[in-house]
């Protein structure tokens, strides 16, 4: 069994990278390759660009990742409330392929931001909007507070309550057959 595993921005630095690090690295029953968007970039999306390349390798080889995996762990940046700009462009170019993104996967969807709504709003936005496109949400968390509730140092939650609910969480991939 295999999950695939990445955070929804482009940022080296993310604190959504470091908790879907994390997260992956709680389950211990699957094989979890974390993916870094930085190796899928794309041309910004149109319906212009896409009559002249056609569908790109990288956005075949993305779609490709979630065809050859059994469960997936996204963590959102929240930017303006919404979607990264580079999440969205690759999720526009993988619909064209396959407009069924998700495939059927389970998944377990976080987020978190440095404050007090821990990306709450793209949180639900991807929660509502996966099953469309065959996404299982087996569940999601949001994390608030991100430098309060995290141990940059050692790379993992330091909030009991909240370590418990992402342990939980993922633990719904931990059991795939």
């Amino acid at each position: 069994m295999k999950v695939i595993a990445f955070a929804a921005t482009n940022h080296s630095k993310s604190i959504n990278k470091q908790l879907v690090d994390y997260a992956a690295s709680l389950l211990t029953k699957v094989d979890v390759e974390i993916i870094d968007l930085n190796d899928f970039e794309l041309p910004l999306y149109g319906q212009d660009k896409e009559e002249e390349l056609g569908h790109p390798k990288l956005a075949k080889a993305f779609i490709e990742e979630i065809a050859n995996s059994d469960g997936i762990i996204i963590s959102f940046a929240e930017h303006n409330g919404s979607y990264t700009v580079v999440y969205k462009n690759i999720f526009y170019w993988c619909s064209r392929i396959e407009p069924k993104v998700y495939q059927k996967k389970p998944m377990v969807l976080l987020a978190t931001s440095p404050g007090s709504m821990g990306a709450s709003s793209v949180l639900a936005t991807a929660v509502q909007s996966a099953p469309y496109f065959d996404g299982v949400v087996k569940a999601s968390l949001s994390i608030p507070s991100f430098f309060d509730k995290f141990d940059s140092e050692k790379q993992k939650l330091k909030h009991e309550e909240l370590d418990e609910k992402l342990r939980d969480a993922v633990s719904h991939l931990d059991h795939l057959k």
